[in-house]
Parts: C-alpha cells; structure tokens; sequence
C-alpha cells in the first residue's frame, strides 16, 4: 500500500531555510553551479550549519511517535541531486527524520507542493514563495540572518501569525491603504458581523488546530494572533475566528505599537507577517518569515 501524508500537517522546505548555506551560496553567485556542486560534495562529511527555520523543524518532528505520524517534513529544493546528498546527511546527523525530497537543479520546485498536501512552505526565494501562494498554498520568505534564539519551551510549539493579508485577506487592509486609518475603523465597525474572507494561511491554523487536538501528542501548540488592529476593529477579527470554529491562544490587538517586543515577550518558534517592516522589526528577537501577498505587497 503507498505511503500517504493524508491527515498529517505537511512541511515543505528548502536547503537554505533549514540550514545555514549562505557561504556556500555566495559561492554559487560568484563562480557558478559546478563550483558550488564541487564545494557541497566535498563538504558531504561536515555537517551543515542549523539554519533560522531548522529549531521550528526540530520541534514538529517531536510530534512523531512510534504510534502516530503526525508531521510529515520535506525538502523541496532547487539544489541538485549531488548537493541533497549533503542535505540528507546533514539531517541525519542533526537527528531529523526527513526521509523525502524533491531537488530541481535551478527550477522553481513549488510546482510539487500540491502533489505533497503541503501545509506551508519556508524558503529563502521569494520568487518561489510567491508562486507558491499563487498555488493557494501557505508559504514565506524566511530570512537566513532572523534571530535563532534558543527555545525556552521545548514542549510547546509556538507560532504567531499577523492577521489581515495573513490569515485573513487583505479586504480591509485594501481600505486602509486607500483612504485611511479612519475609513478603515468606520469599515471595520460597520462588517463587524460579516466574517472576513480567509487569507493564505488558514489552511495552516486549520492543521495546527486539528494538531492541537491530538491529546497524546508530546508536544503542544499554541497560538497568537499580533494584529496592528485596535478596538474598535478588534471584533470583526474575533467573530471571524468565531465563525471558523477556531481558537488562538493568544490574541494581541496592538493598534500600532511594535510589534517586535511583543513577540520577544511570546518567543515563538516562527512569527508571519506581509509586512516587510513588521518582520523587520519581528527578526530582531525571533525566526520570521515574510508573506508577500496582498496589496501591501504591490506598492
């Protein structure tokens, strides 16, 4: 009988998003593909670098026990064949389980997400995140230099998620754009009843909420929303969670306050956001990722 992921929260990531190849990438851009197949085969014994997303990987592996699979992780990546060996290796000898890969030598790989179930994928190309979006699948530009702090919650997975354009879409942050702080609270109060349409990443909450209700699982997850939001737009975005049936654990309506200290304070294992300065402030203190979807994106 196949192998199935049905069921499982799907991870697809690239070489760079789980380890730390940057060197090796300057190499790449500076004297081509084979000098770079060259350095990888050679470095197939030195263990890669843990790279911003490898600590987030690490805990939803800790999911899987010898009774249940709950997370399926793979590598879906433009390096070649040669250069996952390397990747494969480095992995194993890290302690992560990750048995499959697809490696496309240059192409964009997102093409294989739908094949995979995939849930979200990580990967340092933006180009390949955005068609990945374009997929309708959960996907960010992660950032290599994103601060990699060391968990203080080994038995919990914490991630933080922006809301409009990231699990909602970017409706009202249209208005806002358009006409204003003071449009978009006089929208945003008088839909107050009419749930917002979901965003990229509610097929993502939606997995981690259906692993959130694994009792047996070893590993619990916990939510946040970190919305730039204030009352009285603040009930549009409960009663939409409302209408999903779904529950966040931590919910913070910041009305223009900083996000990055806040998200020090909730150290999450990844933090979403569509806005470029909002990560730039998050991967200050914690592992980002950029959503670059929605009119935000389009300016």
């Amino acid at each position: 009988m196949p192998y199935s992921v049905e069921g499982k929260l799907v991870v697809a990531i690239s070489s760079r998003a789980l380890f730390d190849f940057e060197e090796e990438n300057r190499v790449f851009e500076k004297d081509g593909e084979q000098a770079y197949i060259a350095l990888q085969y050679g470095r197939l014994d030195v263990p890669a670098r843990q790279g911003v997303a490898f600590p987030l990987v690490k805990k939803l592996l800790a999911f899987n026990t010898a009774q249940a699979q709950r997370v399926e992780v793979v590598m879906l990546s433009k390096n070649d064949p040669v250069s996952g060996l390397r990747i494969f290796r480095s992995a194993k000898l890290a302690g992560l389980a990750i048995e499959r890969g697809v490696f496309t030598r240059g192409r964009s790989p997102y093409q294989y997400l739908d094949a995979l179930k995939a849930n979200l994928f990580l990967s340092a190309n933006e180009a390949d995140v955005m068609g990945a979006l374009a997929a309708k699948c959960p996907a960010a530009r992660v950032y290599p230099e994103s601060a990699q702090a060391a968990s203080r919650h080994a038995d919990e997975l914490r991630i933080a998620f922006d809301g409009d354009a990231v699990l909602f879409s970017d409706e009202a942050e249209r208005v806002f754009q358009r006409e204003g702080l003071d449009a978009f609270t006089k929208h945003e109060t008088a839909n107050a009843l009419q749930p917002l349409p979901p965003g990229p990443f509610k097929p993502l909450l939606e997995a981690l909420h259906r692993l959130q209700s694994e009792k047996e699982a070893p590993v619990k997850v916990r939510t946040a929303l970190v919305t730039a939001r204030s009352a009285p737009a603040h009930e549009r975005a409960v009663r939409t969670l409302m209408e999903w049936n779904i529950a966040v654990d931590e919910l913070m309506f910041l009305g223009g306050l900083d996000k990055g200290e806040f998200l020090k304070a909730f150290e999450p294992d990844f933090y979403f956001d569509d806005q470029r300065g909002h990560v730039d402030s998050a991967r200050q203190h914690v592992p980002a990722g950029h959503v670059p979807f929605g009119v935000a994106n389009l300016r």
